[in-house]
């Protein structure tokens, strides 16, 4: 079993900053890449960055010179530093990883349960 434990969510004023933050603890043998997504009301799940084992990053457009995502591979945690928030950053934003399992030694995909970011004045 794998548990993914996300914090750092909340009410922030517009050109404010959060730091979300996720550590994953349980049966796995292996974390490859990590990520965040976020869904709004309404609207399908989307990547918001993600960060390979070897320390790769992605951005989706909307995120990119605004967001930062990082890992500590030791704490099993990853972490994304939003700055410059706008209204339309509001959403639930979840982290996932791609992992090993301990026990089958097959990749999976993991879910946290969400954050609630909310960028509102």
């Amino acid at each position: 079993q794998v548990q993914l434990v996300e914090s750092g969510g909340g009410l922030v004023q517009p050109g404010g900053s959060l730091r979300l933050s996720c550590a994953a603890s349980g049966s796995i043998f292996r974390i490859n890449a990590m990520g965040w997504y976020r869904q709004a009301p309404g609207k399908q799940r989307d990547l918001v960055a993600s960060i390979t084992n070897s320390g790769s990053t992605a951005y989706a457009d909307s995120v990119k010179g605004r967001f930062t995502i990082s890992r500590d591979n030791v704490a099993n945690t990853v972490y994304l530093q939003m700055n410059s928030l706008k209204p339309e950053d509001t959403a639930v934003y979840y982290c996932n990883i791609l992992g090993v399992d301990d026990t089958s030694r097959t990749t999976r995909s993991y879910w946290g349960r969400g954050t609630q970011v909310t960028v509102s004045s």
